[in-house]
């Protein structure tokens, strides 16, 4: 990003944003324009707000023009191959609820069963061109390698903190920043106003271009059964639904006492890449707002009478028997699952215990919250899933 210029300097830097993306692909259709309304707020929020140093701005002019980029290439590939989007998206599963409650510990279970279909954390980066089964050694996994072994460098926590790889299962959360409607871009930036604005922005368009991605991705190599994940995903849980109506829920719980300083933690240890001057309180202001209103969201979904389609999951249930907490997902969902799958489950959890990089530390007055302000602010969620305290 550039530094903010006069009047009308946004809709210029969009403007170069884009003709960028053009410029590297040689492409010139974006698809629908839904996205260019949370793209131009993005692009204010991060020039005026966000305190970027030189880096940050590079780095986030990278990942927006990265985006848009991904958009042509996307939609080219549909202009070629406009079967692609015959394909069907049946009964998805998606993981919901709070960060830190075990998704990614869940999500990398699930995918040890070769039966399911998840997003390879370096297919959601760079979807397009799609995977091709006919191709060893695609260059896009040693790029999201080298990708995680430059944020090791810059970030050591980050290791500990969220352990991640190339080919192991990644968040919906690049898919949606396709849209400009994600997650993915405030995580680890102070845009308050890009923030709320995703509070109450209509979600519907990036939803159906999540499900684009998804027809693409599994065109040459099948299986088309998905098991996703984001915790975002609460917040736009009434447009996910318009899209995949089918779409069967794995909710995990724990204490938020735990669950939101941890998360206001990340976020400013992400921030410290991008800014002289993170701000640890912030977080803990936004992630509170946030996810409050996810679950607000949340629990009025379901209790709109989609009850019979989430499947509960507690963090201690999932630490204590992880490969029973699967096998009673497979039971709710009428799925078998097999003896093999169980034991490569098993071997998993083993070699990749929670402290395998170390722990880190840190208490909820880094963030100017308070455990007692928490569990007083999320009673209306610990109350409805009889959430057992941490500490």
């Amino acid at each position: 990003m550039t530094p903010r210029q006069a009047d009308g300097g946004g809709a210029v830097r969009v403007a170069e944003l884009l003709d960028a993306a053009r410029a590297a692909t040689s492409l010139d259709y974006f698809g629908e324009d839904s996205f260019r309304e949370g793209l131009e707020i993005l692009v204010d929020a991060l020039d005026v707000e966000a305190d970027l140093n030189e880096r940050g701005r590079q780095t986030a002019e990278r990942m927006i023009v990265g985006s848009l980029t991904m958009r042509l290439r996307i939609e080219e590939c549909y202009r070629e191959h406009p079967e692609i989007d015959d394909q069907e998206v049946p009964a998805p599963v998606f993981q919901l609820g709070l960060p830190r409650t075990g998704t990614t510990a869940l999500a990398h279970l699930l995918a040890q069963d070769p039966a399911i279909r998840f997003l390879r954390w370096w297919e959601s980066s760079a979807p397009a061109p799609p995977p091709d089964p006919a191709r060893t050694g695609d260059p896009r996994i040693a790029q999201a390698e080298a990708f995680f072994a430059r944020q090791d460098e810059m970030l050591p926590k980050m290791r500990a903190m969220l352990p991640l790889s190339a080919e192991g299962p990644a968040e919906c959360l690049p898919l949606l920043g396709l849209g400009f409607t994600s997650q993915l871009f405030d995580g680890g930036h102070k845009v308050p106003s890009y923030s709320r604005w995703l509070l109450q922005a209509d979600l519907e368009p990036a939803y159906r271009y999540h499900k684009r991605v998804l027809k693409l991705l599994q065109w040459r190599t099948p299986p088309n059964r998905w098991r996703l994940r984001t915790p975002g995903h609460m917040v736009g849980i009434e447009a996910l639904d318009k899209v995949y109506p089918d779409a069967q829920f794995v909710m995990t719980h724990r204490d938020v006492s735990s669950v939101v300083p941890s998360l206001a933690d990340l976020h400013t240890t992400l921030a410290a890449g991008h800014t002289d001057h993170p701000d640890p309180r912030y977080f803990g202001v936004i992630s509170t707002e946030v996810w409050a209103t996810a679950l607000e969201r949340t629990i009025a979904f379901r209790d709109n009478g989609r009850e019979n389609r989430f499947h509960d999951l507690g963090f201690r249930e999932l630490q204590r028997d992880p490969v029973g907490a699967v096998r009673e997902l497979y039971t709710s969902l009428g799925e078998p699952l097999a003896p093999a799958v169980e034991e490569r489950m098993a071997r998993w959890w083993t070699e990749n215990p929670r402290d395998r990089y170390g722990n880190h530390t840190y208490t909820a007055e880094d963030f100017g919250l308070s455990v007692g302000g928490l569990r007083e602010r999320f009673a209306f969620y610990a109350d409805r899933f009889d959430v057992p305290l941490d500490r």
